[in-house]
């Protein structure tokens, strides 16, 4: 069987990094995505190496479709050149940022700023790179919790991540006779540097998080990396089409 290969997008911080490690550390070579910060992609793709695992960092703008075809192009190279192959088998769309305003209060480039990296980007990226995806291979898109309960303020987000749901469950429709499986992965708050870090740096924020949350904390980077890896991996072979929150059961 050959060696597996996960792109995972915005690699290079937060839960992406996190996913990327724990795919590393599960044997998966890495491709990992970075907009602007090439020596934390770096730092991840060296974490790797150390683990034994082969990986390279490329710099990906996912609100830019117009960049997709030349990406998919430098992709294709580092394919050939370090792995000998035309495929890849595993691709997590997690690059993303938080946004905090009312609807009333939203403007027009707000709205597509986010639609740019967290809907359309999603789609056109998925569309440019499925032929490099290796039959039988797995996509998982990141979606939100915030899509299942409301807080005022993410509406437009929310929205955003509730496109990439339905888009997963189609996606998961037309894939099937590749073998390529198609799932979401919600998290709930969880501890990063997302949306300014108010999560990990807002005491009265962490406190009511956990106060509604049934495990009673805020997730962490390390409750999403495994989930990911989970997913991915031929244990979950037939989990597909499927929403999963990773929340700790928040707002149940």
């Amino acid at each position: 069987m050959s060696q597996n290969i996960a792109l995972i997008t915005g690699a290079s911080r937060g839960l992406g990094k996190n996913a990327a490690l724990a795919l590393a550390k599960a044997g998966v070579d890495l491709i990992v995505t970075y907009h602007s910060k090439a020596d934390e992609a770096e730092a991840v793709v060296a974490e790797a190496k150390w683990m034994g695992r082969k990986a390279v960092a490329m710099q990906l703008d996912t609100g830019n479709v117009s960049a997709f075809a030349d990406f998919s192009t430098q992709l294709a190279t580092h394919l050939q050149q370090i792995w000998q192959r035309e495929q890849f088998n595993f691709l997590v769309n997690n690059a993303g940022f938080g946004a905090h305003a009312l609807l009333s209060q939203t403007t027009e480039q707000q709205f597509d700023a986010l639609l740019n990296v967290h809907f359309k980007g999603v789609f056109f990226l998925t569309q440019t790179l499925l032929p490099q995806i290796a039959n039988g291979g797995s996509i998982l898109n990141l979606s939100s919790g915030l899509t299942r309960f409301a807080l005022p303020g993410y509406g437009a987000y929310a929205a955003m991540k509730g496109a990439v749901e339905v888009l997963s469950r189609y996606l998961a429709l037309e894939s099937g006779a590749r073998g390529i499986r198609v799932n979401t992965l919600a998290p709930g708050a969880i501890e990063t540097d997302f949306g300014g870090g108010a999560v990990r740096d807002n005491a009265d924020i962490n406190s009511y998080i956990a106060s509604q949350t049934a495990l009673g904390r805020v997730g962490l980077p390390d409750d999403i990396g495994g989930v990911v890896q989970m997913l991915l991996s031929e244990q979950s072979g037939w989990i597909n089409g499927q929403r999963i929150e990773v929340s700790g059961g928040i707002h149940l």
